[in-house]
């Protein structure tokens, strides 16, 4: 059996990992390549399986998400309206980590549970990576504000400093006699 890493690519997965509307999510042609099978067939077995895929684990990208993601992946996407020129008829779907593991009980070859462990390996690393950042942003915050009150009470002291160190001002000589 091979391992993981001659399964998949390092980093290949991790990249082809998008947000879109707030969750993490693959598209239906990345999945495909990965599993080595055509999106078409992909697309045929979840459309078999359509119970195993609410919303939350499945959805079809809308027009403007496809055309931001089009400028986010910067390469033309095939598109067709004529069978016999081939390309994407449809918009992608976008599976969660959920529709992800869920896409294990409709693909039933070797290859698709191996890349499949690897997937769902890689949304629990990005998790992680986000807690961490997430953890260390409200530490900085934390730092900021103890600096900008310790900023205040600086401030403060060299403005006393300043006073003490000032020449005394002149008493000024009454005007007239």
């Amino acid at each position: 059996m091979k391992s993981k890493s001659e399964i998949l690519p390092h980093g290949l997965i991790e990249n082809r990992i998008f947000v879109i509307r707030g969750r993490k999510v693959m598209l239906d042609f990345h999945l495909a390549e990965l599993y080595s099978v055509p999106t078409k067939s992909l697309n045929l077995a979840v459309r078999r399986h359509m119970k195993r895929f609410p919303g939350e684990f499945m959805f079809r990208l809308t027009e403007k998400e496809f055309e931001q993601l089009k400028k986010v992946l910067r390469y033309q996407f095939e598109t067709s309206n004529s069978k016999s020129r081939g390309g994407r008829r449809y918009l992608p779907h976008a599976f969660s980590e959920h529709g992800v593991a869920m896409l294990a009980t409709v693909l039933h070859s070797e290859r698709a549970i191996q890349v499949n462990i690897a997937i769902i390996r890689a949304f629990v690393k990005l998790r992680e990576i986000l807690s961490t950042h997430t953890e260390l942003a409200l530490k900085l915050n934390l730092l900021e504000e103890k600096f900008e009150k310790h900023g205040q009470a600086i401030q403060a002291i060299f403005e006393t400093i300043r006073q003490l160190i000032a020449p005394p001002e002149k008493p000024k000589r009454p005007i007239g006699f």
